[in-house]
């Protein structure tokens, strides 16, 4: 009897290259995998290529739901940008992948889990150690990190034997996407110095030719959660497709990063992610509104955690879920609407409301209605500079340099 082999299947050059050279090298039958986390709007088309490749059968797994709710929103509500800038598209879709593909692969009977990531690239760790951690007796088979091809190599190899691809010498990228994000490498992306060709862009308008006009829209949130459009209340997929319509109509949501692979080298990526630009702003609006400042500063920083550790392959950990367990906790209180304006490739909040506020105008106000305390102040400012006062009288006011040593040893130059 053949071996059977899943192969997580994306339908684009390298898994659709991996059928066949999976029979060429181990003469095994490959189930093809598909998992549906909005990256094609005909998936009977991928199925059916699969199949016109060579695979014996070939699945489609619709994975939105449980992409959104298990993956996106807590996400969004970690407010978890990679070094700051990346949403984590790519990176978030990866644990659901494996999930699903490890429950296919022991339904099938399979023996070993393929997938199509190259030996540069951050998915390889993602895929291997999610499976590793939910499969550990799960054989991997990485063809694209086997068979030692260029990207132009490939693509011969394809042509070869009749095989079905999106790219071209002349548009050679690498793309990625899902609800969340698309991602897009390779080719002219490579020089860092080369401005991003109109090409790469499929999402977003160039900001140049965006409307003229602005759009407000106002998102509302029930613990952190976009619930409501415009006063529309939206299932998650839903909420996400139309801020990413809405918003890449406006040209919002162009990233380019270079970035940190997990494998230690730096990459150019370009990505588009409108929905979770507008999102993500909105929401750490409404928490700078509803949490403490202890909570906002100590958040910002397992935020970077979440971030990282999402990037990094590690969703299966024990520290994810603690710290998700830190992050749910964190948004009790965050309900209310934001008000954003999108317009010419920009998103800013211009309005935030919520029940659980702790912004006061009674205290916040000049004007009439004024409930804070001035007087008050003297006192805080004597008891929250005593120590300065304290040490300064001992030990700056005492240093026969005088006052100014506490700037340091001053560079005038003379001395060049």
């Amino acid at each position: 009897m053949t071996e059977i082999v899943v192969l997580a299947y994306s339908g684009g050059l390298d898994t659709s290259v991996a059928i066949k050279w999976l029979h060429e090298k181990y003469h095994v039958d490959v189930i093809a995998v598909t998992i549906d986390v909005g990256n094609e709007k005909d998936f009977s088309a991928v199925r059916q290529k699969a199949l016109k490749v060579g695979a014996i059968k070939a699945l489609v797994i619709d994975g939105k739901e449980l992409f959104v709710k298990y993956f996106l929103f807590p996400a969004l509500q970690a407010n978890a940008l990679y070094e700051g800038q990346y949403p984590l598209a790519t990176a978030l879709s990866r644990p659901l992948m494996v999930k699903l593909i490890v429950d296919a692969a022991v339904a099938e009977g399979a023996r070993a889990i393929a997938h199509g990531c190259t030996g540069k690239g951050n998915d390889q760790v993602r895929f291997e150690v999610g499976i590793n951690a939910l499969a550990p007796d799960m054989k991997i088979i990485a063809p694209a990190r086997e068979w030692g091809m260029t990207r132009e190599e490939t693509i011969a190899y394809a042509q070869k034997h009749g095989i079905p691809i999106p790219v071209t010498k002349k548009s050679p990228y690498s793309v990625d996407e899902n609800l969340w994000g698309k991602s897009a490498e390779c080719g002219v992306l490579e020089d860092p110095w080369v401005e991003p060709p109109a090409d790469v862009y499929t999402w977003t308008k160039s900001p140049a030719e965006a409307p003229d006009e602005p759009q407000y829209l106002e998102i509302g949130f029930e613990k952190g959660v976009p619930v409501t459009l415009d006063g529309d209340v939206l299932d998650g997929i839903a909420l996400i497709q139309k801020l990413n319509e809405t918003a890449g109509r406006h040209g919002i949501g162009r990233i380019d990063h270079i970035e940190n692979r997990v494998v230690g080298i730096k990459s150019r990526e370009i990505y588009e992610a409108p929905a979770a630009t507008v999102l993500i702003q909105a929401h750490q609006a409404l928490e700078a509104m509803t949490l403490s400042k202890d909570q906002l500063r100590f958040k910002q920083k397992v935020s970077v955690e979440c971030a990282d550790l999402i990037y990094n392959g590690l969703w299966f950990s024990q520290l994810n879920r603690d710290l998700s367990a830190y992050i749910i906790s964190s948004q009790r209180y965050v309900t209310g609407t934001v008000r954003v304006k999108l317009f010419k490739g920009t998103c800013n909040v211009v309005g935030r409301k919520s029940p659980w506020s702790l912004y006061n105008l009674g205290l916040a106000t000049y004007d009439k209605g004024d409930k804070f305390n001035q007087k008050a102040a003297e006192g805080f400012i004597h008891l929250w500079g005593l120590p300065v006062k304290t040490q300064a009288q001992v030990q700056l006011l005492g240093d026969k340099e005088g006052p100014l040593s506490i700037m340091g040893p001053a560079d005038t130059g003379e001395d060049r």
